[in-house]
């Protein structure tokens, strides 16, 4: 469902690529997750899979079509939440912000309706999609913005740090989604911070250091290839910091 193979992104003011030769795939039903420090390329990744940026060598494959040469055909595949400001009309409720991108995407008014009561239920946004998103904090506007993300039932889902601004409970629902939409069939990769995120959802990890890709596989096959520097079983932060040159002491 997504492919990606010698992707690589250099910035003119960058002294080294911000990515370099990436090469990974996302199955259907699976969940990926990108890890690395700031600035390793994460973004950069997420950015060139969606389409806001061109990759200046290799491929990139959304459900067959190739980002650079057919973009509008790989975006109707895909679902972007980005870190950062959600971009929401202020003066909108959640229900209309939702409702604009739906149609946007050709969605019918009849089932934009069903549609975006269904998402505000798994979402728990109940209490507030018809509230103006002026007055919101900043976990409701990124669960509005996570609801707009996926209004078109996309295939491909991207998501850079999902979890970012939201309380236990709202994490917790958030994550329940995703397993939905696992569920579902759909194919996941996200960038997260988070160690404990990673291993409750990712059933494959991706580990960029400076720009390049240093890992990808599955979390037990991790651990088992990096146990000598494990502290603990199943320990994901000392197994990160060990690949990417930063093992404690």
């Amino acid at each position: 469902m997504l492919e990606l193979c010698g992707i690589t992104k250099k910035f003119p003011a960058q002294s080294r690529p911000a990515v370099s030769n990436l090469c990974f795939s996302v199955r259907p039903g699976e969940i990926a997750a990108i890890l690395g420090e700031n600035g390793a390329g994460k973004t950069t990744a997420l950015r060139i899979i969606s389409t806001i940026l061109r990759p200046d060598s290799g491929t990139c494959r959304v459900m067959g079509f190739d980002a650079v040469k057919e973009p509008g055909k790989a975006r109707r595949e895909t679902g972007i939440l980005l870190g950062g400001d959600t971009g929401l009309y202020d003066r909108l409720t959640a229900r209309e912000n939702i409702s604009y991108f739906a149609d946007l995407h050709g969605i019918p008014r009849d089932m934009q309706k069903r549609k975006i009561n269904k998402i505000a239920q798994l979402l728990g946004m109940q209490d507030y999609i018809d509230r103006r998103c002026a007055a919101f904090s900043k976990g409701m506007k990124q669960k509005t913005a996570f609801a707009r993300a996926l209004i078109h039932d996309p295939s491909v889902i991207l998501l850079d740090e999902p979890a970012t601004g939201l309380d236990v409970s709202s994490s917790l629902i958030v994550r329940d989604f995703i397993m939905h939409c696992r569920k579902e069939g759909k194919a996941i990769l996200f960038s997260s911070h988070n160690i404990d995120e990673v291993k409750k959802l990712a059933d494959r990890i991706i580990i960029i250091h400076n720009g390049r890709q240093e890992e990808n596989t599955s979390q037990n096959q991790l651990y088992v290839k990096y146990a000598k520097y494990a502290k603990q079983e199943n320990d994901l932060e000392s197994v990160f910091l060990a690949i990417t040159g930063q093992e404690k002491s």
